[in-house]
């Protein structure tokens, strides 16, 4: 039993590591962003960047939930608020950026091209999904559906990464203005679903 003691501390404090590079990390991707979409005018750049700042929050609630982990009924109560905070940030993200992304292609807005965005787009691709596994194996072995949500969150990441990585190079190589808030809207039902499976307190990965 001690051993196993000692085994879960080893977990929680590589835990705390991954949230500790999550929050650093994300915090430069968000502020390059939005910088970055607010300066070209791309809402899919900007949603990116909120997103980035919500696994900020996400990163914060899981640091809080691994300093109780040695209290087992506090460790599951944690988990379910921790679940619900993130989950309530990620709807609010879709329904911004879901009339954001309607009111641009109504009003035929063009987005500027952003070189910022299409190598941050390409970097997240890169670090997302070698982040997302490490969590997930912490997540197994502890046995956190909050940890699991988190490294599920990463995989989201790698995937708003390529569509917007997308959208940023069709409007830069082939002047495709539409393919900016085309992507946007494509993002909005993944942030959604990670909004309500949050909500429901859903275990996301086993």
């Amino acid at each position: 039993m001690e051993g196993l003691a000692v085994n879960r501390q080893a977990l929680v404090r590589r835990g705390r590591r991954l949230e500790y590079f999550t929050i650093a990390w994300n915090s430069l991707e968000g502020i390059v962003g939005v910088v970055a979409g607010i300066t070209a005018g791309s809402i899919s750049l900007v949603g990116f960047g909120v997103d980035s700042f919500i696994e900020v929050i996400s990163g914060s609630a899981l640091l809080w939930r691994m300093s109780v982990d040695a209290e087992e009924h506090q460790r599951e109560r944690v988990e379910q608020i921790t679940l619900r905070i993130v989950g309530t940030c990620f709807l609010a993200l879709a329904a911004y950026v879901g009339y954001e992304a309607i009111r641009n292609l109504i009003g035929q807005k063009p987005p500027e091209h952003s070189l910022a965005g299409i190598v941050l787009a390409c970097a997240a691709l890169i670090v997302m999904p070698v982040l997302a596994r490490a969590k997930r194996r912490v997540g197994t072995q502890l046995k956190s559906v909050a940890m699991n949500a988190d490294a599920k969150q990463a995989d989201f990441c790698m995937y708003l990464s390529a569509i917007l990585l997308g959208g940023l190079v069709l409007n830069a190589v082939a002047n495709l203005w539409w393919a900016d808030p085309i992507s946007a809207l494509v993002m909005v039902p993944i942030i959604a679903k990670e909004g309500v499976e949050g909500l429901r307190g859903d275990p996301c990965c086993d």
